[in-house]
């Protein structure tokens, strides 16, 4: 039997992929065996997060990437195949959060914003890589998404909307390319730490809160979600296909 996690000669693509949730999947996918082009807007990150792959004996590329930008996401898709003459996962983990507070103060310019890039660029990606996946006989297309997406919220609730249609897209293109040999899957992590949920973990009575609320008492780290999309990614997971799997140490299954 072969290794039903290996992912030797593969070829894979992480938004957001220079730090936190996303480098982690990076590392995770590299640790399987492979290649991995990490994207995010700043390229400086993105060269550092390649130097740390490197020095663990894997193989990466640089590219930047801004997803509200629809010529930028086919580039990157572009890139990827133009390095290694493939693309077999890609992982669309990068999201914006740019407002804060109730729907009534919602401009039409922040919520097009937050659903351009974090539901868009999806679908964009999705439609330039897809063809390239099913060149190769299957792969696999992962995005994370967020509980926020399950949950209502007095203050995130324009971020929450757009995590509750990822899955949708998931739902859909798992439909479309199925018969491909491509699987399709979202991942909704809860409260990581993570630069980008700073502001809720680096706060002691909402950060003691959520750990008093969640089963397994504590907030989640990186790795909590890299090694689930690495599963996600590989053969021992290409009979699960539209499903939405919550990472949250519990806090969901948890009434008020």
């Amino acid at each position: 039997m072969t290794n039903p996690f290996s992912l030797e000669g593969k070829v894979a693509i992480v938004t957001g992929g220079s730090k936190g949730i996303g480098l982690s999947i990076v590392h995770h996918l590299a640790m399987m065996g492979a290649k991995v082009a990490i994207a995010s807007r700043k390229i400086e990150a993105c060269e550092a997060a390649v130097k740390e792959v490197r020095a663990k004996g894997g193989e990466a590329i640089a590219v930047a990437c801004n997803i509200s930008k629809r010529d930028q996401c086919e580039a990157l898709v572009k890139a990827a195949h133009d390095k290694w003459g493939r693309v077999d996962i890609f992982v669309a983990n990068a999201a914006v959060n740019p407002v804060y507070g109730p729907l009534a103060e919602l401009t039409d310019e922040a919520f097009d914003k937050v659903m351009t890039s974090n539901v868009h660029s999806a679908i964009w990606f999705a439609n330039t890589a897809m063809p390239l996946i099913a060149e190769q006989g299957g792969g696999s297309f992962i995005v994370v998404s967020s509980i926020g997406g399950l949950r209502g919220s007095s203050t995130l609730g324009a971020y929450g909307i757009s995590k509750t249609a990822d899955v949708g897209v998931v739902r859909s293109l798992a439909v479309e390319w199925g018969p491909r040999n491509i699987t399709v899957n979202c991942i909704m992590p809860g409260l990581v730490k993570t630069d980008f949920a700073r502001a809720l973990w680096e706060n002691p009575e909402l950060s003691a809160d959520r750990i008093a609320r969640t089963p397994v008492r504590r907030l989640g780290e990186p790795d909590d979600i890299g090694g689930l999309a690495a599963f996600l990614a590989g053969p021992a997971a290409r009979f699960i296909t539209g499903e939405v799997i919550v990472a949250d140490g519990g806090t969901t299954i948890v009434g008020a």
